[in-house]
């Protein structure tokens, strides 16, 4: 897809994997609306990105666990008045514990950022892209999205969630010139660990330009969904489809066990 003179509006664009997409976009030509909660991550990235490839960059803050957000953000968006060409629904964050230990308002936050805001952005921005017959929309999933995380339980929901909407979005447009995809990351080398906690992660992280990488290229090749991490992250996605799903949950709760991953560390 050529991105000269689009406008990208990436989500969560204050670092890791929603900075590199920013950087990634800049540098193909487009320009980029960059939001996030960190206004003077956004700032800074802005300043970055317009003297290093001449585009226009601007900024909006926003916390996108806000009822409504989509709706403010669209709405602030709008004085702008810049058309958006590409959306790459990025932000999301998750969070390791038992449930009936977990937070409550994380939760509710949680769903808000990595589905609600998700799907409202989408259904905002994609109607104007099916009546010009040209867009796309890139939704970042997880390689949690595959099988139940026990541990992560609404955190592996909410990709679920994400990747079967993204799928369905996908059908849905495919004559239209509007092309969806899904990106699904294990773990990767970004602040999300600092926020759901070591004992989150499992594999060797990557960069988030991997990621970025990955997810244009199935962009290009049209494809619904694609995968980052090598022979170990397919073979854990394509099990679940072959393995009774309780089995799955009793693997996967294995792996992800505290006292177990201390154990074997």
């Amino acid at each position: 897809m050529d991105f000269k003179g689009r406008v990208a509006l990436v989500t969560g664009a204050s670092s890791g994997i929603g900075a590199a997409f920013a950087r990634e976009l800049a540098s193909r030509g487009a320009d980029v609306v960059l939001v996030a909660r960190s206004q003077d991550k956004l700032v800074a990235l802005a300043e970055e990105l317009s003297a290093q490839f001449g585009v226009t960059a601007d900024v909006a803050v926003a916390d996108l666990a806000a009822p409504g957000a989509a709706d403010k953000l669209a709405s602030q968006l709008s004085r702008l008045d810049r058309q958006i060409d590409v959306l790459v629904n990025n932000a999301g964050f998750g969070l390791f514990a038992q449930l009936h230990e977990a937070d409550g308002a994380a939760l509710a936050d949680m769903v808000r950022v990595n589905v609600s805001a998700l799907v409202d952005l989408t259904r905002l921005y994609l109607p104007a892209m099916l009546e010009r017959g040209s867009g796309a929309i890139i939704n970042v999933g997880s390689t949690a999205a595959f099988q139940p995380v026990p541990y992560m339980a609404v955190y592996g929901a909410t990709k679920a969630f994400v990747l079967s909407f993204t799928e369905a979005l996908w059908a849905e447009t495919r004559d239209t010139g509007v092309h969806v995809t899904a990106i699904c990351p294990g773990s990767t080398e970004t602040e999300f660990f600092d926020v759901a906690g070591p004992d989150a992660q499992v594999g060797k992280p990557i960069p988030p330009q991997q990621v970025v990488n990955a997810a244009l290229r199935a962009l290009d090749r049209r494809h619904s969904t694609t995968v980052t991490g090598g022979i170990g992250n397919w073979m854990m996605i394509n099990f679940p489809r072959l393995a009774p799903r309780e089995l799955v949950a009793r693997m996967v709760a294995r792996t992800m066990r505290p006292a177990q991953r201390t154990a074997t560390a």
